[in-house]
């Protein structure tokens, strides 16, 4: 059974930072595509980062580049989100997502807030 656990949010001031990690299980994380997604109040969830599974390139949202950095963990069959010099913009929920099967699998989501 595919599952995916969000970790890590919390409260931040602006420029500070936070590492969210995304634990698998049910599939292993080099194999598939993961994405970070966030969704801030009233808005659509958008893609912020994603890791592809073969040679593991990774891609970011423009309003993220410089600043969010995706990786996996092969051995936790984990996939993190560095995020650094986090903006009040940034508050959000942030969601992992990956398909396998043809299935689209959502974790929980953790809450992020930037704020002084």
């Amino acid at each position: 059974q595919v599952q995916l656990v969000e970790s890590g949010g919390g409260l931040v001031q602006p420029g500070g930072s936070l590492r969210l990690s995304c634990a698998a299980s049910g599939f292993t994380v080099s194999h598939y595509f993961v994405n970070w997604y966030r969704q801030a109040p009233g808005k659509e969830r958008v893609l912020v980062a994603a890791i592809s599974s073969t040679g593991g390139t990774t891609t970011y949202a423009e309003s993220v580049k410089g600043r969010f950095t995706i990786s996996r963990d092969n051995a936790k069959n984990t996939v993190a989100l560095q995020m650094n010099s986090l903006k009040p913009e940034d508050t959000a929920v942030y969601y992992c997502k990956t398909v396998v099967g043809l299935v689209t699998y959502w974790g929980q989501g953790t809450q992020v807030t930037v704020s002084s």
